[in-house]
């Protein structure tokens, strides 16, 4: 069933210490336009500079995520975020006077519960999801995380930790309906992290606003009671700490049996609301922390690309195993017969590589006279085509491309290795290797029956038409 977009019905706002400063902080929830997605705003900063929440600007991922443009950013917005997605919201503004939002208790149910007391309010706009049609992978080796994403009618997530730690041991759980589940089971989850990590944080000047109160702390080495007095110093505690039976610093109790695999889920869920649409997919993430979350998310955000170029330029369906026909290239291209060399456009990771089809027919106009008896397909005409495709990928990385043509200033680099025949058909595969706004560098490939038969550097300036 289709459903519209949403936002919330007023203003509304909290305040709280920020985790990492200790400073006192204000955030603001307010209603915003359909298709506006999710932005925030530093009214702490001089012409109080927006940055929206999408994978483009996430400068840091290390053991929070931070987003920013230019010199501003905003730290630990994984939470807000969480909040956000997790009420199913589509487009908000969220203000905060300083450089992070109020840690609260270090889960997302404060934000979740404000966010009620607003209202949500359906807009007059249909939801865009994102509808994953074949399987996305990410691991890293080296840390043990794999992620793994399937198609699937609902967004669902299933989160698997094992720690050497008897305080947390193996945790599992799964969330099959982010409407049914995710404020009752998984919004009041509370970070968790190992004593260490909070010594060398706070060694570090951070985690000023860290309490007892925001965070569940998993001892991982003995401590004597002249170190539990220590930390109580360390964090303003005016009694000292003292160490539960279940191996948690306080004696906190966890607030659902397996609250740390729940509030790993917590984290995912608000890193996926970088991807800037609602996704209809099953997630299964093993060990995984904000940095692998980043990496998944920007493949996950290339399918989406894709499927942003294909509504834009391809207005009827393309055939099995195309993503832009010779009618979208025809959009994107000002070549017309006898000089568009690509016939379709069958993959394209944007900003990264594109894969075009040329098929090579006896009907071309040159073979006549190139040669008479012997038809081969002009060199610099298998560079043209090469060209064509990589204007494709070109254009499709900028805004307003419509308005663009692409002037190729140099190719470097041209080996010839078989002629290309009456018959052929080339798959012409490029890779940008340098892109700025105005110019860029990419390395074009042409193959025949997967044979390379030609290979050149292409250089080339974009300008408006």
């Amino acid at each position: 069933m289709l459903k519209n977009q949403r936002t919330i019905g007023k203003t509304v706002s909290m305040s709280g210490r920020g985790l990492h400063t200790g400073t006192k902080t204000t955030l603001r929830f307010k209603p915003a336009e359909p298709n506006t997605g999710i932005r925030f705003r530093r009214t702490d900063v001089e012409n109080c500079p927006e940055i929206p929440a999408d994978i483009e600007h996430v400068v840091d991922n290390f053991r929070d995520t931070t987003i920013g443009k230019g010199s501003i950013h905003i730290r630990q917005v994984e939470h807000v975020l969480a909040a956000v997605y997790g009420m199913e919201i589509d487009n908000i503004l969220v203000e905060v006077d300083s450089n992070e939002p109020p840690v609260g208790d270090g889960s997302a149910m404060p934000f979740v519960e404000i966010l009620q007391k607003a209202g949500i309010v359906e807009q007059n706009s249909p939801r865009d999801y994102l509808e994953i049609q074949e399987t996305i992978t990410y691991s890293d080796p080296s840390r043990g995380v794999d992620m793994v994403v399937f198609p699937s009618d609902e967004f669902r997530i299933t989160f698997m930790v094992d720690y050497k730690n008897p305080a947390l041991g193996t945790q599992y759980t799964s969330m099959y309906s982010l409407h049914d589940e995710f404020v009752k089971e998984f919004a009041g989850a509370r970070t968790f992290c190992f004593l260490h990590e909070v010594e060398e944080l706070h060694n570090q000047g951070l985690i000023q606003g860290g309490n007892l109160e925001n965070a569940v702390v998993i001892v991982d080495r003995q401590l004597s009671d002249g170190e539990l007095k220590t930390l109580a110093d360390k964090f303003g505690l005016k009694d000292a700490v003292m160490l539960g039976s279940n191996g948690i610093l306080g004696g906190k109790t966890l607030r659902m049996y397996n609250e740390p695999v729940r509030h790993k889920t917590l984290d995912l869920i608000g890193d996926l609301a970088l991807l800037g649409v609602p996704l209809k997919a099953h997630v299964l993430a093993a060990r995984s922390g904000h940095a692998a979350h980043v990496e998944l998310v920007k493949k996950i955000r290339q399918v989406y690309k894709k499927k942003q170029l294909t509504t834009k330029f391809q207005k009827k369906p393309a055939h099995q195993g195309v993503l832009l026909d010779i009618r979208a290239i025809e959009k994107i291209l000002p070549h017309r017969y006898p000089f568009l060399l690509v016939d379709k456009i069958i993959d394209l990771v944007p900003k990264a590589k594109v894969v075009g089809i040329k098929n090579v027919t006896y009907n071309e106009p040159y073979f006549p006279g190139h040669f008479p008896g012997h038809p081969v397909m002009p060199g610099v005409l298998i560079l043209e085509a090469m060209a064509q495709t990589g204007a494709v990928l070109m254009l499709d990385a900028i805004e307003n491309n419509e308005e663009k043509v692409a002037y190729f200033m140099s190719i470097d680099g041209v080996k010839f290795r078989k002629p290309v025949l009456p018959g052929d058909q080339i798959q012409i595969e490029v890779d940008m290797v340098r892109f700025r706004m105005g110019s860029c560098k990419m390395a074009a490939k042409a193959f025949v029956s997967g044979e390379l038969v030609c290979e050149a550097e292409l250089m080339a300036a974009i300008v408006d038409r």
